[in-house]
């Protein structure tokens, strides 16, 4: 053999070699993660080659699988309640991918989850029957909080105090999955319109959205208040001007109804009568440090809340001059919390001081529906001590018989509650947003802490308040916890 034809040998046999080594690093390190592309063709195929798993609510489906006409996705997903139940199960689309309990619990629901698989499936590489989402969702108070926020612009949530089970989930408007699960051109075209709609139908704001808490943050500064031995009992009196102007300041912090006895109130009065002056004062006395760590024990400021859809984080500031701190103290400056906190704080008080851990997956089950991973409502943190929270019960309460909440009365049940008007826009020039925070305890046992915020309304700007607006869908939501009518 001459020299050339011994040097291209080599080379072929080199290149061969090459060839070997490259097919074997995509099949055994590269595989996966071609696998896994979005852009896989194949992986979108065989998802939707089958009908999915489904997220449950009360034993029933509210997800579900449609066979398409044409092409080579077999099935796409539908939602029979889709606007109703959207902002707990998020979406599945062929074309956009998922989110929330859609996105989260994928692999589930499609059946690529390794623990779906028996040993035979294992060896014999048989697809796996799809697996279930079971939530903790109750229907009729989901019902209850999405009819009564109808037209509105706002969110609502509600949670079991003691053991943390998420009850409902809602923000309006919303928006139906099914119209864009498919790959159609009008799926995309429904698609384009939601993204397109400024009054963001898609975004979750029971959980995603922050907004000034108003005077619903009141409670937490009464909390720090109590703890911190400012007072130690709601019925003393605060020894507080009317109106309060804070050190460092010209400007007065007075209270929306000039003839409420707010100088010199008791926190139970001050709740009673939502007085700006009394917790403005009390946040200064406390200082920013204090307030800011009860505020954090409720669940602000935390670097995630996986429920298991995350949360956005709710902020109570730092660095806050005198000023900025009295103003924090009634749920301005620059405090923001979701729904989903301020039903937190309200759960943690009528749990005796304790929060909850809160979630809306209860467990996650196999094909043949035996449970591959529950979530136990076990896990319970001290938020305030017993005493603080029973005697923000007995304020709570007397804001509802008494004070500003009267529209949240149930006959015969016991009803906590605190209303919040916040400022929004620069020099307070948009729609206020109005709050109610509360709690119902009924004589059978059952207990229910709701929070509802409503952005927008055709209400007029004189007549937005959180008794008129957000009480009424908040009592619809704790009667339907409490199995009324």
């Amino acid at each position: 053999m001459n020299t050339t034809i011994r040097r291209a040998s080599v080379f072929c046999l080199l290149l061969v070699l090459s060839l070997l080594v490259r097919a074997t690093w995509v099949q055994a390190v590269d595989s996966k993660a071609l696998a896994d592309q979005t852009h896989n063709r194949r992986k979108i195929i065989a998802q939707y080659a089958n009908p999915l798993g489904d997220i449950i609510v009360a034993g029933k489906p509210v997800t579900g699988s449609k066979a398409t006409t044409g092409g080579d996705l077999k099935y796409k997903r539908t939602y029979p309640d889709g606007s109703l139940y959207s902002a707990v199960t998020g979406y599945s689309s062929q074309v956009y991918g998922a989110t929330q309990l859609e996105g989260i619990y994928q692999d589930v629901l499609d059946g690529t989850d390794t623990r779906l698989k028996s040993v035979k499936d294992t060896l014999t590489d048989t697809p796996a029957k799809p697996g279930d989402v079971v939530t903790t969702i109750d229907p009729a108070v989901q019902k209850a909080a999405y009819t009564g926020l109808g037209a509105k612009k706002g969110a609502a949530v509600a949670i079991d105090p003691a053991t943390g089970e998420i009850l409902a989930v809602a923000s309006t408007p919303s928006y139906d999955p099914s119209t864009f699960s498919g790959s159609s051109t009008a799926d995309g075209k429904a698609f384009s319109k939601l993204q397109a709609d400024s009054a963001s139908p898609m975004l979750n704001r029971a959980l995603r959205q922050t907004y000034p808490p108003g005077s619903t943050f009141k409670l937490v500064v009464a909390a720090a208040a109590l703890e911190n031995g400012l007072y130690s009992s709601v019925t003393q009196n605060t020894n507080s001007p009317a109106p309060y102007t804070a050190p460092g300041t010209s400007t007065p912090i007075t209270n929306e109804n000039t003839s409420a006895p707010c100088k010199n109130a008791s926190i139970q009065t001050a709740l009673q009568y939502s007085c700006n002056t009394v917790f403005a004062k009390l946040a200064v006395q406390l200082g920013q440090a204090k307030v800011k760590a009860t505020a954090e024990k409720f669940g602000f400021n935390a670097a995630k809340l996986d429920i298991p859809v995350r949360a956005a984080t709710s902020v109570y500031p730092s660095g806050m001059d005198q000023p900025q701190t009295a103003l924090s103290g009634i749920g301005q400056f620059s405090d923001t919390a979701t729904p989903l906190q301020m039903a937190m704080v309200v759960a943690a008080l009528a749990n005796g001081g304790q929060l909850a851990s809160p979630h809306m997956v209860s467990k996650v089950t196999d094909g043949n529906g035996k449970t591959i991973t529950s979530f136990p409502d076990s896990a319970t943190t001290r938020v305030v001590s017993q005493r603080t929270a029973t005697q923000l019960q007995q304020a709570m309460v007397n804001v509802v018989q008494n004070g500003t909440g009267t529209n949240a009365k149930i006959s015969g049940v016991e009803v906590g509650g605190k209303t919040g008007t916040a400022q929004h826009g620069e020099n307070n020039s948009g729609t206020p947003y109005a709050w109610f925070a509360s709690y119902a305890k009924g004589s059978n046992g059952k207990e229910v802490a709701v929070a509802v915020v409503v952005e927008q309304s055709d209400a007029a700007r004189s007549e937005v308040s959180g008794n008129g607006l957000a009480a009424p869908i908040a009592t619809s939501m704790m009667k339907a916890a409490l199995g009324l009518k």
